[in-house]
């Protein structure tokens, strides 16, 4: 399996998205009734956080970089 960098950007746009999709299930089982807008702005909330989030590890990723030792090729 080919390795790739954690993204938590990806992590919360997924766990917004299932939210979302688990709460409008929900609905529409008679389970539980959704709250006015909170299904629709729980959407843009979650890319908000997503892209704040990804925005401050891409900072500290490249701080890390920058103070870090130059590696040695193997």
């Amino acid at each position: 399996m080919k390795r790739h960098p954690f993204e938590p950007g990806r992590l919360i746009t997924g766990a917004a998205a299932l939210t979302v999709g688990v709460g409008y299930g929900l609905d529409a089982l008679g389970r539980w009734h959704a709250p006015g807008a909170w299904l629709f702005l729980a959407i843009p909330a979650g890319l908000l956080i997503a892209g704040i989030t990804t925005a401050v590890c891409a900072t500290v990723r490249r701080h890390h970089q920058r103070d870090a030792p130059p590696q040695q090729p193997s």
